[in-house]
């Protein structure tokens, strides 16, 4: 029980620290796509904190699962937030030094995000514990993907067009 609880307190901080980063950085990046998609996640981390903060008080309170908190929180919009963004910008724009070294750090958080409630999750005996930190544990995942292709987005624009376009060389 103590364990739980000590697990669902660093995920507030994680949470918390993330989305200060994600907002800062969506404040600082000059980028279209980047202030897209540092903002987009942003929200998408302070709703992950509001549902944990909601169930480390029960927790704290009932010393177990809750029965009554929402714990269902919004699923991702950050791949089509990424898609909009990127053929809304209208051209090619790679990302800035800071830009890329913003989304490498994210990379990280998100990877460590994904192992951390994969964890509780397989730790977890209650399915509706399980159930809530697999969904999160895909929530991290699918950032961690839209900040690969980010990346990818920001170091060679171009390559990235030419690589998710539909249409093929022969005009195809």
């Amino acid at each position: 029980m103590e364990e739980r609880l000590s697990a669902l307190e660093v995920a507030l901080n994680n949470e918390m620290i993330e989305h200060k980063f994600y907002l800062k950085n969506a404040e600082r990046s000059t980028n279209p796509l980047g202030k897209a998609m540092f903002a987009q996640i942003a929200a998408e981390e302070l709703d992950h904190y509001k549902r944990l903060e909601e169930l480390a008080k029960v927790w704290k309170k009932d010393q177990k699962w809750p029965e009554t908190v929402p714990l269902k929180v919004i699923d991702t919009a950050v791949k089509s937030v990424f898609g909009k963004a990127a053929k809304a910008s209208g051209k090619a724009t790679a990302g800035d030094a800071d830009d890329l070294a913003a989304v490498r750090k994210a990379i990280e958080f998100e990877a460590q995000g994904t192992k951390f409630y994969a964890e509780l999750r397989d730790k977890s005996t209650d399915p509706k514990e399980k159930a809530f930190f697999d969904l999160l544990a895909t929530i991290e995942g699918e950032h961690f993907a839209s900040l690969k292709d980010t990346e990818e987005y920001f170091v060679d624009p171009g390559a990235w067009y030419q690589n998710h376009q539909s249409t093929g060389l022969d005009g195809a």
